[in-house]
């Protein structure tokens, strides 16, 4: 029997604020900023679910029920705000976070047939969170994304190797003279939800520290002038490992999941930290 996933994508518009009614109005805007006044997003849910392939029908299961389901969930959260017209944010902040969670457990009452297998929510293009219904003792476990631009120059290049050689092996991207990306970098943290916050992290605090650790540091820049490529060539395999370990102990311990570096649309390089893919 052949098990295969599907994802399904919709688009639909909210409004929300994050808010702690039980804290003051100057804790309420120095834990949550910005993000504190009413505000709106046009969101994008994909919806994952597996299951086997029916005999008959070929399908894991309808995608037009598969939407209607999808559709049915979302009527309750389209074109309102979360915070005064929807029941589920009473007793919780209505973050990316918990509105995950909420998406999922709805859409998990009214599927048959199939199995809800993950669930990633995009409050907007550089913030999603990813929901696989885990939990950390009687808290979600969620995976947040955030997603920072940088432009820098580069040559593949090492002095370990002849002239003719660091041509044959990096071709083109051996010019003497460099060439250059537009890099996204995909920060993923994993953590449980805090109650207190709705978040798995101050995103306002990653962006400062993405910002002092890398955009500084990187943007419009020569990678290879930088110190730390003195002995290494400026591959993307290189470059991430380097962005994880600025930003690994830069962020509370443990919640640093992997490092994407998008060099190219063609190009994409993903750390998950020295022990990812080790034998047990």
């Amino acid at each position: 029997m052949h098990t295969v996933r599907l994802t399904k994508r919709l688009e639909f518009s909210t409004a929300h604020r994050y808010h702690n009614p039980a804290w003051s109005e100057e804790r309420n805007r120095a834990a949550f900023g910005r993000y504190n006044n009413p505000h709106g997003h046009n969101y994008l849910l994909e919806v994952t679910v597996s299951g086997a392939i029916d005999p008959v029908t070929g399908m894991v299961i309808n995608l037009y029920d598969l939407k209607q389901v999808l559709e049915q969930v979302l009527v309750e959260f389209d074109h309102k705000n979360l915070n005064e017209d929807t029941p589920y944010f009473k007793d919780r902040i209505p973050t990316t976070e918990n509105f995950a969670v909420v998406l999922w457990d709805k859409i998990g009452e009214q599927l048959w047939g199939a199995r809800l297998a993950a669930l990633r929510l995009f409050e907007e293009e550089d913030l999603s969170v990813d929901y696989e219904g885990r939990r950390i003792g009687k808290s979600p476990e969620v995976y947040l994304t955030r997603r920072y631009r940088f432009s820098a120059a580069h040559r593949l290049h090492t002095d370990a190797l002849s002239e003719e050689e660091n041509d044959r092996v990096f071709g083109k991207c051996n010019n003497p003279n460099g060439h250059g990306h537009n890099y996204t970098l995909e920060v993923t943290l994993r953590g449980e939800v805090m109650p207190e916050t709705g978040m798995v992290t101050d995103l306002e605090r990653l962006d400062r520290t993405v910002e002092e650790r890398v955009l500084k540091r990187f943007d419009h820049r020569h990678l290879n002038d930088d110190k730390a490529f003195a002995d290494k060539v400026t591959t993307g395999e290189n470059l991430v490992v380097m962005l994880w370990n600025l930003l690994e102990k830069a962020v509370p311990a443990g919640t640093l999941h992997k490092i994407g570096l998008v060099e190219t649309r063609d190009n994409y390089f993903e750390y998950a930290g020295p022990s990812a893919g080790r034998a047990s």
